[in-house]
């Protein structure tokens, strides 16, 4: 079961990322020289994020968001700054996207993309949680995906 819901939300973030990509161009918005430019600073940094993250996660690196037994704690390199760079990476990238689609449709795929990846984010952190006991002193100090941003309460 778990296997299958992992499975499920990475196929569903593939599907809001195309669409993003594929969604015809709407007219909430001019997608003047400046809506260009911000939409490809965007689409660049995300995805420089998200090879950063991936490739500081190593042998720990795995698809799905539960995470591999007997991996390493990554908290260092891009991981000092965020918990999920990967997926701050995808979500800034397809802001990008929908800055540049500038429909109704594409600021929809976004929002399904971010709220997708705040829950699966939460789910991974509930497992990491339980397979590395120094995780949660990790997420006090580290935000989710933002610096300082989302960190979690340590238990009194």
């Amino acid at each position: 079961m778990k296997r299958a819901l992992a499975f499920g939300l990475v196929s569903a973030q593939f599907v809001l990322l195309a669409a993003l990509a594929l969604l015809p161009h709407g007219v909430l918005w001019p997608v003047n020289l400046g809506a260009m430019v911000a939409a490809i600073v965007l689409c660049a940094g995300g995805v420089s994020l998200a090879v950063l993250g991936v490739a500081g996660l190593g042998p720990a690196l795995t698809a799905s968001p539960i995470p591999r037994e007997h991996a390493p704690l990554v908290t260092t390199g891009v991981y000092g700054l965020v918990r999920s760079p990967i997926y701050t990476g995808l979500m800034t990238g397809g802001l990008g996207l929908a800055l540049f689609g500038a429909s109704a449709w594409h600021l929809a795929a976004w929002l399904a993309l971010v709220m997708l990846l705040a829950g699966k984010a939460r789910w991974e952190e509930r497992m990491l949680l339980a397979e590395h006991p120094d995780y949660a002193g990790y997420g006090a100090r580290v935000g989710r995906f933002l610096p300082g941003v989302g960190r979690l309460r340590r238990s009194a």
